[in-house]
């Protein structure tokens, strides 16, 4: 699993070291989601009118619209061929893959405001400078810890590998917009809290009552 590099050194490029062309890319709606819940290496995008030709790693932002944000900054990638029509589903069909964006930040719990671009459609050439602003007002990336992160559920089986099974049946099933998951800082797990959807979410019913 990748970390987020824009910001950092390591042979990856610096906001600094970008030149030549730069490209927003808007997020179709049903693709927001998708994006938030589950981490995606790339961002791959189909269906485009009039395809933009972005070259292999120029570097993008990835905006979401209502109202416009930024929400990943990525470069881009080498197509991949195919792409699934629904990222959380395993089980759907394929179709040819239009534009890759590898991404090197993500920013989708903390979008900052990008009402001052104007897009011409799902991808549109930047000016250097504006990408570079754009990714600056993201600031540094945080450091990075160790969480833990738990799914439980209550089962019912005749085996403890049947129960199994019916557990990754449940999960692919539901999925992150159903079930909740428990994530803590590695050694409090006092401080544990319960995300749904991608966001905190209350499982205490007594609270809701009050």
């Amino acid at each position: 699993m990748t970390t987020d590099t824009e910001h950092r050194g390591g042979g990856h490029r610096s906001t600094d070291e970008v030149d030549g062309r730069a490209w927003a890319v808007l997020l179709p709606s049903d693709r927001y989601d998708a994006e938030r819940l589950v981490h995606h290496e790339t961002l791959e995008l189909t269906g485009l009118d009039d395809p933009a030709p972005p070259s292999f790693g120029d570097p993008v932002a990835v905006l979401a619209d209502g109202p416009l944000r930024l929400v990943a900054l990525g470069r881009v990638g080498a197509p991949t061929g195919r792409r699934r029509e629904d990222p959380d589903d395993p089980q759907s069909e394929t179709e040819p893959a239009a534009l890759v964006v590898t991404y090197t930040r993500r920013a989708f719990d903390e979008p900052v405001p990008a009402d001052a671009l104007t897009l011409d459609g799902p991808v549109t050439a930047l000016d250097v400078a504006a990408w570079r602003s754009l990714a600056d007002r993201l600031g540094p990336p945080r450091d990075r810890r160790s969480w833990l992160v738990s799914l439980d559920l209550p089962i019912e089986a005749e085996t403890p590998a049947e129960a199994v099974r019916i557990f990754w049946s449940y999960v692919q099933e539901l999925g992150p917009r159903e079930l909740p998951a428990f994530v803590s800082p590695s050694g409090d797990e006092l401080a544990m809290q319960a995300f749904v959807l991608g966001v905190e979410a209350n499982q205490d019913p007594e609270e809701d009552d009050d």
